[in-house]
């Protein structure tokens, strides 16, 4: 499933994501309920997001979370369109900003801890993955992000029109990772198989009905029977422990990946002019 943020009217979309035209509170009323906000109803579609997935979002369900029906939220928000933008740019608040001071002699270990606060960012939200790129939200806090990477990677040195595609590259690199987490972490309640149990008979299978697999696909063979040999230590193997065996492959993948990333960007600083 995916979706297209930025469909709400421009001028009234933009005037709330700045907060540059917010609606007056609502009169007060008799009984404990609270005044009304953006900032609460955003809140709320949030946590319901997080708890129940996109597929759950509506003004209906969060004027619910509210004790309020779905007129009372058009005062502050016209429609879904605009609380999908404000919901987007409201969690990306939660993205750290300030990382220890980048420097051409010191640029990878920011980048890298950038990348993992990114990654998990995703996984706390999956619900943010099915918002397409293709129409950013134009937000203070996606720009807030932004500027962070692009502050990050100026330290490289590299030329501003490398540090344009370096954006390019990494940001997709790691919501993709981040899909790969959240999709192995729903797997198993989605489908009922747990992934060792999913894996086996699907293996067994394979073997029974390909004995000659590893001459069709040598390749694939060879590298398996190769062993996960890799020129990345995980500097905490611990950490890895009890984790399901997809998430565990997805985050070594996200790791290893990072860095021959990163050992690009280096070899390119070492080539430029």
């Amino acid at each position: 499933m995916v979706v297209f943020a930025g469909q709400g009217d421009p001028h009234r979309s933009l005037s709330l994501l700045w907060r540059a035209d917010t609606p007056p509170p609502t009169r007060g009323t008799p009984g404990p309920k609270p005044r009304l906000s953006v900032d609460a109803i955003v809140s709320a579609a949030v946590a319901l997001a997080d708890a129940e997935g996109m597929a759950a979002l509506s003004m209906r369900a969060v004027g619910d979370r509210l004790g309020r029906t779905a007129m009372a939220l058009y005062t502050y928000v016209p429609g879904k369109s605009e609380l999908l933008d404000l919901m987007y740019d409201a969690v990306h608040a939660e993205l750290p900003t300030g990382y220890p001071e980048s420097a051409p002699d010191n640029w990878r270990a920011p980048l890298t801890t950038w990348a993992g606060d990114v990654l998990e960012f995703y996984v706390r939200h999956p619900w943010v993955l099915q918002v397409s790129q293709a129409r950013p939200v134009l937000g203070p806090h996606e720009y807030a992000g932004l500027d962070t990477l692009i502050t990050l990677l100026r330290a490289t040195g590299l030329a501003a029109g490398v540090v344009r595609r370096l954006v390019g590259t990494l940001f997709p690199f790691v919501r993709g990772s981040a899909q790969t987490v959240a999709d192995a972490r729903l797997a198993a309640t989605a489908t009922g198989s747990p992934d060792a149990e999913w894996w086996a008979a699907r293996s067994a299978a394979l073997l029974e009905l390909v004995p000659d697999f590893a001459e069709r696909f040598p390749a694939v063979s060879g590298l398996e029977a190769e062993g996960p040999v890799e020129p990345y230590p995980d500097p905490d193997p611990a950490q890895d422990a009890g984790m399901p065996y997809l998430e565990r492959e997805a985050r070594e993948t996200f790791r290893v990946g990072l860095g021959v990333l990163l050992d690009g960007i280096e070899a390119a600083r070492v080539r430029r002019p």
